[in-house]
Order: C-alpha cells, then structure tokens, then sequence
C-alpha cells in the first residue's frame, strides 16, 4: 500500500479538520429573512478538465473530463405541491427549481494499456488502476434560499458505463485534434442505472467591509445515498470581493448536485470576486471506484474514506452574464493513486433570461 506524501497528508487533515470545525460552528445557526424576487431563470455550461492543470503530466487520468448544462428557475414560480414539498424540507424562503444534465469520464493512470490481462509492469496493469468509466446523469433540485443560506435537496438518475458515451465523447475528440485514442475502454465499468438523493446548505456569513471592498465566509454541508456514492462533506470558502451578495459560490460538477449554485442575482452592474477554500469528504461508496453494483468481477481499486481538497479561483458578474474559473487539488481517492494530488480545472458561463 503506497504511502502517502507528507504534503498530502497535511492537506488531507487540514481540509478534513478545518471542515469540519466550520460545519461544527455553523450547524446550530437559524436560517432567517427572504431575499429579493428574482423572476429571470439562470442558464449555464460547464466544463472541466484535467488537461486543465497545474501540474504537468496529469492530463487523461482518474476524473479527466466533465461538462454540465443546466437551468434553474426564477424565484417562487414553481408549482403548488412541489414549492409545499421544499418548504416542508427546508421551512421559510424563496424557492427555485434547477434541472440538468451532466456528464463524466474517469480513466486510469495507464491509458495505453489495452487490457487487464495484458502484458506490462504491475504498475501499469489496469487491474491495479483506477477502472474506466462514464457517467450520464439528469439532477433534479429543489432550491431555498434567504439572505444567508441556500438549501438544496434533490435526486440524480442516470447511468454509468457504456451507454454513458465516455468512450465516444473523449476518443472522437481526441481523433478530432489528432492525439492518441486511450487503448482500454473496451473493459470499461458496465451500464448500471443510478439513482441518488441529495441534500445540503451554504450559509452566508459577511465578516468586513474595507473601502468598499468585502470580505465572507460560506461554509457548507451536504450529503447523498444511492448506487453512485454514499458520503458526508463539509467545507468553507473564503470571499474577497465586491458584490458577494449576488450569490452563494460557484460550484464544480462533482458536487453540482448538492450546492446548487448557479442561481444568482447581481445587485451591482459590475460584481467580482476571488475565493479559495478548503472541503473534506467522508465517503462510505463510490461506484466509479468500487464496481459495478451487482457484478462481483468488476473491476475495481480500494477508496480511501477521507479526501480532502483545495479549490481556488475568480468570478465576474456583468450585463447579466457570471464568468467563473476555479483550480482544484484532490487528495488521493484510493490506494495506489500515482499522483500525490490531483487536479483539474472548471470553467463555468452563466446567464440570466
């Protein structure tokens, strides 16, 4: 079992820790107050990478590709029995509803290999790596907010494996720019339908304004069950910027089905600001990782429970348009992980109609 590096470990624990001291301060608070009416629905598209990266040589390994498109609605304009089921969950506020689609494509570290079985070192051997596979998922969420928290609960259905088109989508685009196709899809996870209920909240919490210049916080928790992944997750960001009221962060597309934070509403025709923060997960299951369900000769790696990230980056909001970039660093998701942290980067265009 590879050990891991002391600049991993101290930003598994720092992650982990600062987490989930935050969710420890901040659970206990009351949600209060209702913010402005906002009747325009949020469009966006979403696109992340590893290729994308920091680091170099990390491009087309483990989460290497993900893009989402989704809308959610204006502010109380949904129907009756379904606003009366998101007051019953979260109480007080104004109520959105964000629907979407998302893909994503996870591939080992040896793309080259193109069997399991096949000749090689044991470090490149696919049966030592992390298995290939896509995910297609619809998100259906349930939004609340007031001044200063935002509160999502929802459900994704979909499927993982070959009818999830990752093979399609990464090796058409790389014949398309004239790269090497990735060699072992063929034993990529098979189909599995998903189904996964969700839930979580940011909370807003300003803490100075200098010059104009202002500063918060958004802690966060959430959680979700079903035959994709089982876990917990807390996490904090810092703020620096002007207009931080116009919205509740921006999310990445691993957790986009908990944070849902692509509403937002400037209250300024220019609003900007630059973020950083730390998350960390307690994760019981992970389909991607672990197998197919129900087949017990999947191919699979050993998950670690805990993994921490760091995520930074800037947001623009103008002329109705928000404009953000984020840069991720992961701890190792299972054992025999090759790169000490991993990352990848998120592009995010939002717009009002």
């Amino acid at each position: 079992m590879p050990v891991e590096t002391t600049p991993t470990r101290r930003l598994k624990h720092l992650a982990l820790a600062s987490a989930f001291i935050t969710g420890s301060a901040i659970l206990p608070q009351v949600a209060k107050a209702t913010p402005a009416a906002d009747n325009r629905g949020t469009w966006t598209l979403q696109g992340e990478n590893d290729a994308v990266s920091t680091l170099h040589g990390t491009s087309d390994q483990y989460y290497t590709s993900g893009l989402r498109f989704n809308w959610t609605s204006g502010t109380d304009t949904l129907p009756t029995p379904i606003a009366a089921i998101g007051k019953a969950i979260w109480g007080a506020g104004v109520q959105r509803i964000s629907i979407g689609v998302q893909q994503m494509i996870f591939t080992p570290h040896d793309t080259q290999a193109s069997s399991p079985w096949g000749p090689g070192q044991p470090h490149t051997s696919l049966l030592r790596d992390r298995p290939y596979s896509g995910l297609l998922l619809g998100t259906i969420n349930l939004i609340t907010d007031t001044d200063t928290t935002r509160s999502v609960f929802g459900i994704q259905v979909g499927i993982m494996g070959p009818a999830a088109m990752g093979r399609q989508l990464q090796n058409g685009f790389h014949n398309l720019i004239g790269d090497t196709e990735n060699q072992g899809w063929s034993h990529q996870l098979q189909n599995q339908p998903i189904f996964q209920v969700q839930g979580g909240r940011t909370w807003r919490l300003p803490l100075a304004n200098v010059g104009g210049i202002e500063f918060d916080m958004l802690p966060s928790a959430a959680a979700a069950i079903g035959d994709y992944q089982i876990y917990g997750r807390l996490g904090d960001t810092f703020r620096i910027g002007q207009g931080l009221d116009s919205d509740f962060g921006t999310p990445t597309i691993q957790a986009s089905g908990t944070d849902g934070s692509d509403a937002y509403k400037a209250r300024r025709p220019f609003a900007w600001y630059a973020f950083g923060g730390v998350t960390g997960s307690a994760v019981a299951y992970d389909a991607s990782l672990e197998g197919n369900t129900m087949r017990s000769n999947s191919l699979h790696v050993n998950k670690k429970w805990d993994v921490g990230e760091i995520h930074a980056g800037v947001a623009i909001m103008f002329c109705g348009l928000r404009v953000s970039y984020s840069q991720v660093w992961q701890t190792q998701q299972f054992y025999g992980a090759r790169s000490g942290l991993f990352n990848y980067g998120s592009l995010t265009v939002s717009t009002k109609f």
